[in-house]
């Protein structure tokens, strides 16, 4: 269902988390943002045969999530392109016509996938596209907004833009702070129920959906924006800007993965120095915000040992002189300590 401002969806649990046979964690980035924040949601896993990835479900076939009391079953990948591999839909054929709603956040259409349509009419059950942007987006104006917003940005992509937006949002409304998280991808929606994805939006109208998705508000609310992308990334930079320019962000938070050498899927390109990156973002979001900070960095270290995670941190905050946290291991109160200090 879609109104006038936000895709909004009704995805009811429990649900099932299918990943197919994706090798990598980054490509189930969708499965693993839901059974991080809405866990007991949740009766499991489905995987094809070669499947390199555990969300640390259950695992269930088609009969056992028929008995777990299934509802919906998510498609939790996100594959470069948006594509849904053809030796995949007669599983989610088989959820279809067992009664099982299937969601996705793909840019293919659900419904145009051979054999699924048929299927859902045959169980009775309802197909759910969540990447599909509202309409009568506006363009940017650019008119400065009432409110307070903060902005997750990326090195590269699937570095924790979205745990740490959500992390963040978690943080303020602990202290009483009145925040409201907005999500712009597809997994964001599925936890939060609404919200617009930005990368299905036609290009000219990106930074006017950011517009639309922080509207104005009490000077003292904290809009907490979900990013997507990164602005040195040579495949999705353009949404990022369009992010950058219509969030009017009052503080970006930097997102990276302490792993991360090159930019992912494109391995020819270096990332360039944090500091820099930093500079980048900043120098685009002062367009529309002059007054515009980052205020902390955001860094995913489940690849360091964990005698060296503390040491690696202090080391980076030192160097870019802005507090540094992994959002699951310590949180995020130091840089919402500084987010609040720079009102």
């Amino acid at each position: 269902m879609i109104n006038k401002a936000f895709t909004q969806i009704q995805l009811d649990p429990p649900f099932l988390l299918f990943v197919g046979d994706v090798k990598d964690d980054a490509s189930a980035k969708t499965g693993f943002g839901i059974a991080q924040w809405r866990r007991s949601a949740c009766a499991g896993q489905m995987r094809l045969p070669g499947c390199g990835v555990d969300l640390r479900l259950p695992e269930l076939d088609i009969s056992g999530a028929v008995a777990a009391g299934t509802k919906t079953a998510i498609v939790g990948v996100a594959p470069r392109g948006g594509m849904i591999p053809g030796h995949w839909l007669e599983t989610l054929a088989g959820l279809a016509r067992a009664g099982i709603d299937l969601a996705a956040g793909l840019h293919v259409r659900l419904a145009n996938l051979p054999g699924l349509a048929a299927a859902a009419a045959a169980g009775g059950s309802v197909l759910i596209d969540c990447r599909v942007p509202p309409q009568g987006i506006p363009i940017a104006t650019g008119r400065k907004r009432s409110g307070r917003r903060v902005l997750t940005v990326g090195t590269d992509c699937a570095v924790g833009k979205k745990y740490t937006a959500l992390g963040l949002h978690m943080e303020l409304a602990n202290r009483g702070v009145a925040a409201t998280f907005r999500a712009t991808g597809q997994t964001g929606i599925m936890i939060a129920g609404r919200g617009i994805p930005i990368d299905a939006v036609v290009s000219d109208f990106v930074a006017g959906a950011a517009e639309v998705l922080s509207p104005d508000n009490d000077p003292a609310h904290w809009d907490v924006i979900e990013g997507q992308g990164a602005l040195n990334h040579p495949s999705y930079a353009g949404v990022s800007l369009g992010l950058l320019h219509g969030s009017q962000p009052d503080a970006l938070v930097l997102c990276h993965d302490a792993a991360r050498t090159s930019i992912f899927g494109l391995e020819g390109f270096e990332l360039s120095p944090i500091g820099k990156i930093i500079e980048r973002n900043l120098d685009q979001a002062r367009i529309t915000n002059p007054a515009a900070r980052c205020v902390g960095i955001s860094v995913n270290t489940s690849s360091l040992p964990p005698d060296a995670r503390h040491a690696w941190l202090q080391g980076l905050s030192r160097g870019i002189g802005l507090p540094c946290a992994d959002p699951l291991i310590d949180g995020v109160a130091p840089i919402v300590d500084r987010l609040l200090a720079s009102e």
